[in-house]
């Protein structure tokens, strides 16, 4: 798995991420979702016309990986619609990125959250480093009870934390308490975030399985309900179809790629997709609004070895 992203992404490296200079390199006219602190005022008056600036980067940059560790993205793991859980493609994940980052150089950090920041791991490079935070997460004790998910207080303690400009790799399945998309935008002025949504098949459809209790992975509260019943099925399907039309808006108006891996999909292809995304994004600017990108990673084939 990563040698073929390091493969397709070595010589191309900022397809993915790009780094942060104060080097002043060129002027181009202002496109939808460019940085407005990056605006020259002086050539804007002058041309009567928008213009930023682009500054060379530094190949080395600081990352950070946002953690949602609450009890539903412990989902799948058991009950779920495949082998592996929600928790488990976001550790794929970050084995993935973390190493791939460090061999170049960079640093990166991770943020925990469980129902509130209660683990901080200092962002620096190496093997090691990044072998210790994938212990650390994967050693974590899952919760069997917790207050519901609030993102909108995580996003913020972060806030804290992330002084410098860095990439944020916030990856949560977004199952929250109302009220995180002002956090999140205010994280997006400082830093290049990329929101990575965990997800599994039966959160958007539920199949016919007659007579069911479902219980809150958080709250614990259970609910007895018939799966026979196709109003059920449909109103079930509109509440999901709901959640999504809510977060593809939040992202939207903060100006954040989404990045959607699923736990019975291929995370290589997704990733490799991102980066494509992105690049023929900056390669080929657009006029006017657009929606913001959705990359969801192929079927993942039975046995596949990821």
């Amino acid at each position: 798995m990563l040698r073929r992203l390091d493969g397709l992404l070595q010589g191309d490296y900022r397809t993915l991420v790009r780094g942060f200079g104060l080097d002043l390199a060129d002027l181009r006219e202002y496109q939808y979702h460019d940085d407005v602190r990056r605006i020259d005022w002086n050539v804007t008056a002058r041309l009567q016309t928008p213009y930023v600036r682009e500054y060379h980067e530094e190949r080395e940059v600081t990352a950070w990986f946002l953690l949602d560790l609450s009890p539903s993205v412990h989902f799948g793991n058991s009950g779920g619609s495949g082998a592996r859980g929600k928790h488990q493609v976001s550790a794929e994940l970050v084995a993935v990125l973390a190493r791939l980052l460090t061999r170049h150089g960079n640093r990166v950090g991770a943020l925990f959250y469980g129902d509130s920041l209660d683990t901080v791991i200092p962002a620096r490079t190496g093997r090691r480093h990044v072998l210790h935070l994938l212990h650390r997460m994967q050693s974590r004790p899952a919760r069997a009870r917790s207050a519901a998910t609030n993102l909108g207080e995580f996003l913020q303690s972060a806030s804290n934390i992330m002084r410098r400009r860095s990439i944020v790799f916030l990856v949560s399945d977004f199952i929250s308490v109302p009220g995180w998309a002002a956090p999140l935008a205010r994280l997006a002025r400082r830093h290049e975030i990329v929101a990575v949504r965990l997800t599994d098949p039966l959160e958007h459809s539920l199949p016919d399985l007659g007579m069911l209790t479902m219980q809150d992975a958080e709250t614990g509260e259970q609910l007895f309900v018939d799966t026979h019943d196709r109003g059920f099925r449909r109103r079930f399907a509109a509440a999901a179809g709901k959640r999504e039309a809510e977060f593809r808006t939040v992202l939207q108006r903060c100006g954040i790629d989404a990045l959607e891996l699923s736990t019975d999909g291929e995370i290589v292809d997704a990733v490799l997709r991102f980066a494509d995304l992105r690049k023929r994004r900056r390669q080929t600017p657009t006029a006017g609004s657009r929606p913001v990108p959705r990359v969801q990673q192929p079927a993942r084939s039975p046995g596949a070895d990821t």
